[in-house]
C-alpha cells in the first residue's frame, strides 16, 4: 500500500461520509487532537525511561489511544451519527488520576509556569495544545453535530496534564517554576 493517494492534492479530504475542504472546522478539530497525540508521544518518550514515572508512562499510552478515539468520533460528517467511542467513564477516570496527582505534589501557593523537569515541561506543552483542541471542538459543536463527551474529555485531560506535570516534578525532586509578578530582567531569580 502506498502512503500517498493523491486524493487530497486539490485541497479536499475525506470525513466519514463526505469530502470537505482541508480547512473545514471538523478537520481542524481532529487535526489538533492528532497534534496533541504527537506531543503526548513526545512526553511519553521523555517519561518512559524514568522509573519514578512508570505509572504515568502507562497512563500516557492509554491516553494516546483515547485521543485516537476522540479524533475518530469527530471525523463523522453531520449525516452519519455512529455509536461514539468516548463515554462519560473516560473523564471520570481522568478525575481520579487528577486527584491522585494533586496529592503527590505540594499545595499550589502561586501560579505555576511550565518547566522544572523535562517531563513536566513537555506535559505543559500537552496541556496548552489540549486547551486549544478543546476550543476548536467547542467551536465545531456550535456549528455541527459532535460527541459532547469529547469536550468534557478534553477539558479533564488538560487538567490531567497540569496535575501530572506537577506530580512529575515532585517525584523527581524538582520544584515547580513559580510565576513572579513584575520580575525584571536584571533581577536574580
Amino acid at each position: 500500500m502506498r502512503l500517498y493517494t493523491r486524493t487530497g492534492d486539490k485541497g479536499q479530504t475525506a470525513l466519514i461520509g463526505s469530502r470537505v475542504p482541508k480547512d473545514h472546522l471538523r478537520v481542524e478539530a481532529y487535526g489538533t487532537i492528532d497534534e496533541l497525540n504527537a506531543f503526548t508521544g513526545q512526553a511519553l518518550a521523555v517519561i518512559e525511561p524514568l522509573p519514578e514515572l512508570a505509572g504515568l508512562a502507562s497512563r500516557l499510552k492509554l491516553i494516546m489511544n483515547e485521543l485516537f478515539d476522540c479524533g475518530s468520533d469527530l471525523s463523522y460528517d453531520d449525516e452519519h451519527q455512529p455509536e461514539y467511542k468516548l463515554t462519560e467513564e473516560y473523564a471520570v477516570r481522568l478525575e481520579r488520576w487528577i486527584d491522585e496527582y494533586q496529592q503527590q505534589a505540594p499545595e499550589i501557593r502561586q501560579f505555576v509556569l511550565p518547566g522544572g523537569s523535562a517531563a513536566a515541561a513537555v506535559l505543559h506543552v500537552c496541556r496548552t495544545v489540549c486547551r486549544r483542541a478543546e476550543r476548536v471542538v467547542v467551536t465545531l459543536a456550535g456549528h455541527h453535530t459532535v460527541n459532547t463527551e469529547a469536550v468534557t474529555y478534553l477539558n479533564r485531560l488538560s487538567d490531567f496534564y497540569f496535575a501530572a506535570a506537577r506530580a512529575a516534578n515532585s517525584k523527581l525532586g524538582i520544584e515547580d517554576v513559580s510565576y513572579i509578578p513584575g520580575l525584571k530582567a536584571d533581577e536574580q531569580l
